[in-house]
Parts: structure tokens; sequence; C-alpha cells
């Protein structure tokens, strides 16, 4: 796909000022880094980072029958969730398999928001549109005409309470108790500059942090806000870093660690697909049939030294036999080694069992360790 053919988020301007270096992430002419890697990761662990996450999709549920209707639509039961919080859970095919993870925030009592992954977005509206049959409910994408703004770090809570609770900040309707008090997977709203936000203590670094939801008219002052309050101390990050945080954290990527074509289980999330409460859904039949004796699962692996494995290299057993395949890899910012995640047959995948990873065409020994692989103090 030519750059010109690129989608671009309301806040590629501010990208392109802050000096970015672009990719094509889903489609989305995305700010791969603004100056190094290694940088920016350490601004999220030690003190805070601002991410342009606008390319992923916001999709709200609208009527008396919300809840049910998420209840037939997703993994998770979403009706018995408190309004002012959030639940991470699969949509499934019908089989079994995983058509995108997503983060569900319970606006009002028949009000309910829904977060697919830009890669998904399509298809997670058609799924919840082809499952609203039958509800009384509305479904609206407002993928166009939403932004997203994450800020994460130990530091973060500090720099929003200075950006959004000045008399002049343009915000209304938010307290400092709303965010000091926030829980994680809990989100507050209001208004900026008379328009609606929404901020929630949620994220995808393992860090402490926050994501802003604002209309993309909006998006590029409120990222200018934002910087202008976190000064030294809030550093703008694009893709390479979050992906390095979140393997770090241990956190799934649609597309390496989940698929159409891997169950729930396999990647350890039995416990996000909700048999025992509630009734029928659109997955369950396929989950509860299926045979998974065979099939591999999710593991982490570490290593010594500093060559790491990337995605796609072969996983073999002492013997030399192939038992699986890398799906996330890289050197560790933080701990200082390399880290991978891998599909592995089950004979393999217990702690401490020694692998070896096909690297460029060398062996390198690892192991197998439980995740995640960082968790903040």
């Amino acid at each position: 796909m030519v750059e010109q053919d690129l989608r671009s988020t309301p806040l590629a301007a501010v990208h392109e000022s802050l000096g970015a270096t672009f990719t094509d992430f889903a489609g989305w002419r995305m700010p791969v880094r603004y100056d190094s890697d290694l940088a920016e990761h350490r601004a999220v662990r030690e003190r805070a980072g601002i991410f342009d996450l606008s390319h992923m999709g916001e999709v709200h549920l609208r009527g008396p029958e919300a809840g049910a209707a998420l209840d037939h639509a997703l993994a998770g039961k979403m009706s018995s969730m408190g309004q002012g919080r959030a639940k991470y859970s699969l949509l499934l095919t019908e089989d079994g398999g995983v058509i995108d993870d997503v983060i569900t925030y319970r606006l009002a009592e028949d009000h309910f928001l829904v977060i697919p992954n830009a890669s998904n977005v399509a298809a997670a509206v058609q799924a919840l549109t082809e499952r609203a049959q039958g509800f009384d409910v509305e479904v609206d994408d407002a993928s166009e005409r939403t932004a997203l703004i994450a800020v994460q770090g130990p530091l973060s809570e500090q720099i929003l309470r200075e950006a959004l609770l000045g008399e002049d900040s343009g915000v209304a309707g938010l307290s400092a108790e709303d965010l000091t008090g926030m829980r994680n997977y809990r989100f507050a709203t209001g208004t900026y500059r008379g328009e609606e936000l929404l901020i929630a203590r949620t994220g995808y670094t393992g860090e402490d942090g926050f994501e802003l939801y604002v209309g993309t008219a909006l998006a590029a002052d409120l990222w200018q806000q934002l910087a202008a309050a976190g000064g030294d101390r809030l550093t703008p990050c694009g893709l390479a870093c979050r992906d390095t945080l979140r393997l770090e954290a241990g956190m799934p990527l649609y597309g390496n660690e989940l698929s159409r074509d891997l169950h729930p289980a396999q990647a350890g999330m039995a416990k996000v697909v909700a048999l025992a409460s509630k009734d029928d859904f659109v997955g369950r039949a396929g989950v509860e049939d299926a045979d998974l004796s065979g099939r591999p699962v999710l593991v982490g692996l570490v290593a010594e030294g500093r060559r790491a494995a990337r995605s796609g290299a072969e996983v073999r057993d002492a013997a030399g036999a192939a038992v699986g395949e890398v799906t996330s890899g890289a050197l560790s910012p933080t701990l200082g080694h390399p880290i991978a995640m891998a599909y592995v047959a089950a004979a393999a995948a217990a702690p401490g069992t020694e692998l070896v990873v096909d690297v460029r065409g060398k062996d390198l020994p690892v192991r197998v360790a439980e995740m995640p692989f960082y968790r903040r103090a």
C-alpha cells in the first residue's frame, strides 16, 4: 500500500512537527518512533509517555437491551458490570476462535462502548451489528469521529491532574477525586471545551496510565495541552516502544498471539470466557466442544545475551524436534535480556523447560518462563 493510500489520524500534523518516523499499521500511517525506541520505552517505565491510539475503533451500543446484546455477542458477561467500569473480553467465532479482543466500558445502564483493535474494526462492527439483531439496541460505529490519546507511566496521574484540573483547562465535570480515586479498569466522564471526554485508567504497557477519548476536532488541542503540562516528564512514544512495553507485560497482540485459528484456552484466557456465569453466547458451543489436547499453548521464553528471537522463529526441544513457533520477541529494554512469547506443544510448556530457538540460522538456548516478564512495583 502506497503512503498516500494510508489513513491518517487527527494528530498527523502533530507527529510530523515532532519529527516522527511513520509506518503502515493496519492501513494507518502511524508514528513508529520519534527518536529512540529505547528512550521512549524507558520514559514510560520511569516517567510517562504519550501515545496516539486514534486508529483504534469505538463502537457504542445504546438501548434497554444493550447489556443482553453484549452478553450474546461477547465471551464475557457485560450486563452485570457496574456503571463506570471496564472489562476485557473476546469476540469469538462460532467455533470458538478469536475475532478480536476488546475493552468494553459501561457508560450508563443502557449504554456501552466497545473498543476493537485497529485491524479488526470492520469485522467487529459487522459481528456486533449482526449479533444485535433481535435485541432492542442500536449499534453506532463512532470510530471516524473519535480520537484516543494514552498517557502511560508512573507520573501519568500527576500530569493529568496538572493538565486537566486547572481553571483554564477547558475541562468541566471532572474532579481531582475522579482521577486520584480512579481504580484500574474504571473511568470518569466530563467535557473538554464543551465536547464529551472519557478518561479511563486502562492501558497496554504494564504501567499505571490513562486513555482519553475525545472528538477528533479537539484531539490536537488536547495532545498539546497534555504535552505542555508534562514538559520533560512526558515523552511522545510510537508503536515500536508500545510493542516492547506490552511484550514485557505479557499482553497478547491480535495477529500474533490471538487469531481466529486459536482458542482462548490456548492463550491462557479460559477464564475470560464466561461459561459458568451466563447462558448461550456466540462461540460457547465451539469453546465447549473443542478438543485442544493436541494444540499448542502460549508460553513465555527467556534467554541470555543480546540476540532476540522474532515472530515466526522455530522453537525446538533438546532433541532437535520442532515443538512450536515464536509469536513475539525482543531484547527487553527493562530487563536487559531477550524475551519472547511462543506457541509450543503442551509437553514443552512447563516453566523451566529448556528449548532452542532458531535466530537467523543460529541456535539460541531459551527457557520457558511464567508471564508477565515485567510487573510494576
